[in-house]
């Protein structure tokens, strides 16, 4: 099948009113493609569900037509359920794999990326290997953006895929820089690298936290990754002989992660390269294969979190700010793992001054029969094998100095027995 330009792509005949569009994930997103959908939607309403939206293309008005849909709260995403324009499906993305394109989400059309494969015989994905391929060889409708700026990544190439349309790509894949890392972030990621040994296999997200926390390993060796994101940061890790992988059960010499999430430096590190390998959240947030790797240090970061251990990565004051997503899948995987644990690391207060640790959070994500390893910059709480006060008395030695005693005094007045 022949590319052809976005111009002449008309998305009206191909798609079905109320038929669910599946947009690739993230990074996937294929830009020539929603920026069509957006400038020229179809004359019906349309269901369109979209992964972190790191694009500029969500950033501005969207048209009235296009019914978005997403599993949090990401980029433009915040904005837009503020707005109320955005519908929220707050699942695992294990089950969000699992239940995209079943009776229970039914999925119509696909529109993804793709790049030729790395065999010379189909297509490889490029920068993330989720559930959207999947759910391609299924739907009536996939049309593929060709962006010969996409990394050949190993473990991305998925054969022949039942193509509707193919499109030219018009620009190069969506990026995301890392952001500006505070003196707090350094702090807390200082307290978290402590706590990993050489040779661990290390599992963490996007953000100023987990950018902090990659600089902070610089010292450390041997360490392997497999996560569901690999942030820029992995880049300077792998150039300078820290991740090796060396001691993996699994994958020995092989960096294993879902989806690329950096600048153009990091695509061109795993462009062709063996050493790093994308795969699905069947294996990426398999518990069972996390639990065959020992050492596995699971570190993730939170909007809030309380004084028994709860965390929430949803919502706050009524607002959703951010997802579900995979935390819930690590944070249960981690303990299974032979030396494992499960870190979620967080500034204490928030930039107006607001303590992260509250007396009880508004909606739990992880729950505290969860609970492993709180880390702030004023340092770390280990609640595991810990009673209620216990718990609270530790979470209570790491929150700001300026909330210790109205925390202190809510629990005296109001704690759990």
């Amino acid at each position: 099948m022949r590319a052809v330009p976005a111009d002449r792509l008309d998305y009206a005949p191909l798609l079905r009113p109320g038929g669910r569009v599946l947009v690739g994930q993230g990074t996937a997103e294929p830009l020539t493609l929603t920026r069509r959908l957006v400038a020229a939607p179809p004359p019906y309403d349309l269901p369109v569900f979209l992964g972190p939206m790191w694009s500029d293309v969500w950033s501005g008005d969207v048209p009235p037509a296009l019914r978005l849909e997403c599993y949090g709260a990401f980029g433009a995403g915040a904005r837009l359920a503020r707005e109320r324009r955005l519908a929220i499906y707050p699942m695992h993305v294990s089950a969000l794999a699992a239940t995209m394109g079943s009776d229970r989400m039914p999925v119509d059309a696909v529109l993804l990326q793709l790049r030729p494969a790395l065999s010379g015989k189909g297509w490889n994905l490029g920068l993330c290997r989720d559930f959207v391929a999947r759910v391609a060889r299924q739907a009536r409708v996939v049309v593929a953006e060709l962006n010969p700026h996409l990394p050949a990544c190993h473990g991305g190439d998925v054969g022949d895929l039942p193509l509707t349309a193919l499109v030219q790509g018009a620009e190069p894949p969506v990026t995301l820089p890392p952001a500006p890392i505070s003196d707090i972030d350094r702090r807390v990621a200082a307290h978290v690298a402590a706590l990993i040994p050489d040779g661990a296999v290390i599992q963490l997200g996007v953000g100023t936290i987990p950018a902090a926390v990659l600089a902070a390993l610089s010292g450390h060796r041997d360490l392997g990754l497999h996560s569901g994101a690999a942030p820029e940061g992995v880049a300077d890790l792998i150039q300078t002989g820290v991740l090796t992988n060396a001691r993996k059960e699994r994958d020995r010499g092989v960096s294993v992660f879902g989806m690329l999430i950096g600048t153009p430096r990091l695509y061109a590190l795993a462009d062709r390269n063996p050493a790093l390998r994308i795969a699905g959240p069947d294996e990426t947030h398999n518990p069972a294969i996390i639990a065959g790797l020992s050492r596995f240090h699971a570190i993730n970061s939170a909007l809030e979190v309380d004084l028994t251990g709860q965390v929430g990565s949803e919502e706050v004051g009524g607002r959703y700010l951010g997802a579900v997503g995979g935390q819930a899948d690590f944070v249960r995987a981690a303990p299974l793992s032979s030396g494992g644990r499960s870190i979620i690391a967080l500034p204490s207060v928030t930039p107006k001054g607001a303590s992260r640790i509250v007396a009880r959070v508004g909606a739990a994500t992880c729950g505290r029969a969860d609970a492993d390893t709180f880390v702030t910059e004023h340092g770390v709480a280990d609640l595991r094998g810990q009673s209620l006060a216990e718990r609270a008395r530790r979470m209570i030695a790491i929150a700001h100095p300026d909330h210790r005693e109205a925390l202190a005094r809510h629990w005296h007045d109001g704690g759990l027995a």
